[in-house]
């Protein structure tokens, strides 16, 4: 094979008769000096055509053809196929090639009718020694966004499998087995419960259980996305959808969700206006983006939990029906802590295992006296609420022994028996203990509401709901 350009032309000619990528390398043939080596691909990226210093670059023996192979299997880096899919040139791209890296053009070639006939590609350097500085840089660049894109995945992996919810009683039991059937299930899920009971838990656990274990777990809190930003959220943006709106498309929680789950924690927060675009997502399986005239499909099982009472929303119409109905095909109750005190010492040493102690201190250890004091309480705030507390007692113990008379001191106040009327029972009871709670709550953090939530281990829309439900607004 000579190293002549001229001649090219005449070499193929496609059937139509419009310009062969050959012809349309000997445009270039005036700038010769300017680039090391050219190569020529058709449409299927196979080549047609490479001159001899492309050929003594790449260090090709003299009687190897390597016309009509495919062009990786003599490049292995090359993105001449890219070009040809998509007809977008690569004006700049630096391409690895076995220990070198060459500087390199791309672009489409195409007829008179605007029909893609294949590629060229041209070395411009094929030694990029003073380019050091800026390759150094994009490598690091690489790595970073590596490990950016590493964590976002690890983010959108299940933290908790169902060995993280403890429990031996008979009731957890029959919880973890109901788990295991419908995580085999593909349907929408509806978890309910007390705040503080492992809710969110045991959604990690129905998806890493299901066959979209592999896909990502999205989490969203409806609590805590402000009002006007909820279907942004959710349904993405389409480039410039409003004013401040970023120039590229955003993805929204559904699309960052598909082929794997959509937690919804507190859906009994969402407000009524955005009801009905959630349930045309369950319905149809596509979204529309903020600003986009566009439709997307997608595969998205939807899990949701709340600690309200849907029953009194569905009531008084701030939740609609139809959108409960399709969010509730499979429903978990996840009871209280206390109605499975019999867990309360695994559940002690476990969450004792997770309170920071002293490099050189012995693990803790909670007497069982101690454990008989966790279990003459009703707990409001469940298992929350129990891991502050022995959190507390761990602050406060001289050593890593944990007796009756520290859990004692830290425990939170509750009614006492003769505060309870006649004719008053259990609720009466739990919901004085709650409010004095409220109110403890409020004076410790200065009247701040926000603030009072989070050492309550509640949402600020079920703080609020509470304030409201005991008038202490």
């Amino acid at each position: 094979m000579t190293d002549k350009v001229t001649p090219i032309g005449t070499a193929y000619r496609h059937p139509s008769g419009a310009a062969s990528v050959e012809e349309a390398l000997n445009a270039f043939s005036l700038f010769r000096e300017y680039f090391q080596g050219a190569i020529g691909v058709d449409a299927e990226a196979r080549i047609t055509w490479i001159d001899a210093r492309y050929r003594k670059l790449l260090k090709l023996p003299d009687d190897f053809d390597p016309n009509g192979l495919p062009v990786e299997e003599v490049i292995p880096h090359s993105l001449m196929r890219q070009v040809v899919e998509t007809g977008r040139p690569m004006l700049l791209d630096i391409m690895d090639f076995d220990d070198r890296q060459f500087v390199v053009c791309r672009f489409p070639i195409r007829d008179d009718d605007g029909v893609l006939q294949g590629a060229a590609g041209f070395v411009f350097y094929d030694n990029v020694d003073h380019l050091q500085p800026i390759l150094k840089k994009l490598e690091t660049l690489k790595t970073q966004l590596n490990r950016a894109r590493a964590a976002l995945s690890r983010e959108r992996q299940t933290k908790y499998s169902l060995a993280n919810f403890i429990g031996a009683s008979e009731v957890v039991k029959d919880l973890k087995a109901q788990i295991r059937r419908f995580a085999l299930r593909d349907g929408p899920a509806l978890i309910l419960g007390e705040t503080g009971t492992g809710k969110e838990l045991l959604a990690h656990a129905i998806h890493q259980s299901s066959d979209r274990a592999e896909g990502p777990f999205v989490a969203v809190n409806m609590a805590a996305v402000p009002e006007s930003l909820l279907e942004s959220e959710f349904f993405g943006t389409a480039p410039g959808a409003f004013t401040g709106a970023e120039k590229k498309a955003r993805k929204g929680k559904f699309e960052l969700a598909h082929g794997g789950t959509l937690f919804l924690d507190e859906i009994g927060d969402m407000p009524l206006a955005l009801q009905a675009k959630f349930l045309r997502v369950l319905q149809e399986g596509e979204i529309e983006p903020l600003g986009s005239n566009s439709i997307k499909k997608i595969d998205v099982r939807v899990i949701s939990a709340t600690s309200q009472d849907l029953d009194e929303r569905l009531q008084n119409k701030t939740f609609r029906a139809d959108l409960y109905y399709r969010l509730a095909v499979l429903t978990v109750n996840v009871p209280p802590l206390r109605e499975r005190l019999d867990d309360m010492p695994v559940l002690a040493e476990r969450l004792l295992e997770e309170v920071p102690r002293m490099a050189d201190m012995p693990a803790w250890e909670i007497a069982a006296d101690a454990i008989a004091v966790l279990q003459n309480h009703d707990w409001p705030g469940n298992v929350r609420e129990l891991g502050n507390v022995l959190e507390r007692a761990a602050a406060m113990a001289r050593d890593e022994h944990l007796d009756a008379d520290l859990i004692a001191k830290v425990m939170p106040k509750r009614v006492t028996a003769g505060s309870v009327t006649a004719g008053s029972g259990l609720a009466d009871a739990v919901a004085g203990a709650e409010k004095r709670a409220i109110v403890e709550a409020l004076a410790a953090a200065k009247g701040q509401k926000t603030a009072a939530a989070e050492s309550l281990g509640v949402s600020r829309s079920q703080f609020y709901e509470k304030l409201k439900r005991y008038d202490l607004g």
